[in-house]
């Protein structure tokens, strides 16, 4: 026994009281969180069906072109090729799923990020409150997210895009919350002189002067969530990282390397458009 530690004379039952009352609070509130959960199971079944609905070659085309229009033909030729191959090797609706998942979490991202952002900007109070919040959800592991979010939600693909969603959802609070604290006090209280209302001043003069910085928060947003898609593939989530868990897991490195090789593809497509909107 060593008398230096000071666990020889006190013990905090920290695991049992979590077990006792804290996960048992949590399965109570299971029904009311499958509540919540509607809105993005509705958006994330449409774009799944959507994308898995419209014929490839139009898939293809749209996004070479649209590749083309924010970076030239040299990458309009690099996305048209990547896709191609995403469907030779036979992983094109795995594709199309993550890419609703991505995209899914994104928006809510996006709807929920954002305007908590705003208000960060507007309260000193609140920032100090919401930081350390932020900086746990950006440090700690990602597969502790994993363990409330199967109590809460259970198991599938919409639980695995709400795992996405909360690890990813950081960088676009931050981002815009910076963007707009760093839009200078002049061009406000010119706009103030001219008569414009706090909600004209947020729309008219502060969201357009801090959009790059916003964005950028979003294309961080989207790459955190690309990352995030093969570990929650380990609750149910399809798409790539289901097709590289499986393979792990079989040590199938053939199928494992498809699968990642097809999320590079499209985290590379997906950060080249985005970065064009910083």
């Amino acid at each position: 026994m060593n008398i230096f530690n000071p666990s020889t004379y006190a013990y905090i039952p920290l695991s049992e009281w979590v077990e006792k009352y804290f996960k048992e609070w949590l399965f109570d509130q299971r029904p009311l969180f499958k509540k919540l959960s509607v809105p993005i199971d509705s958006v994330l079944n449409s774009l799944d069906y959507f994308f898995n609905l419209v014929p490839l070659p139009i898939v293809i085309f749209f996004f070479a072109y649209f590749a083309f229009r924010t970076n030239g033909i040299k990458f309009s030729i690099f996305t048209f090729c990547s896709l191609i191959f995403i469907d030779l090797v036979d992983v094109w609706e795995e594709t199309m799923t993550t890419m609703a998942m991505i995209i899914t979490a994104v928006l809510f991202c996006s709807v929920i990020g954002i305007p908590i952002g705003i208000a960060a900007s507007r309260s000193n109070l609140f920032e100090k409150i919401l930081r350390p919040i932020l900086d746990v959800m950006q440090t700690i592991p990602s597969f502790v997210y994993l363990i409330p979010v199967v109590m809460l939600f259970g198991i599938g693909i919409t639980p695995g895009v709400i795992a996405i969603i909360i690890f990813s959802i950081a960088p676009v609070i931050r981002l815009t919350n910076l963007g707009l604290r760093q839009v200078e006090k002049r061009f406000k209280d010119a706009a103030r002189a001219l008569g414009c209302n706090k909600w004209q001043v947020l729309y008219k003069i502060e969201l357009p002067l801090a959009l790059k910085t916003i964005m950028a928060g979003v294309n961080q947003t989207l790459m955190l969530s690309l990352s995030m898609a093969v570990i929650a593939a380990l609750i149910g989530a399809g798409g790539l990282g289901l097709t590289v868990y499986v393979g792990l897991g079989r040590l199938d490195i053939g199928q494992a390397l498809v699968g990642g090789i097809g999320i590079v593809l499209i985290a590379i497509i997906f950060d080249r458009i985005s970065q064009k909107f910083i």
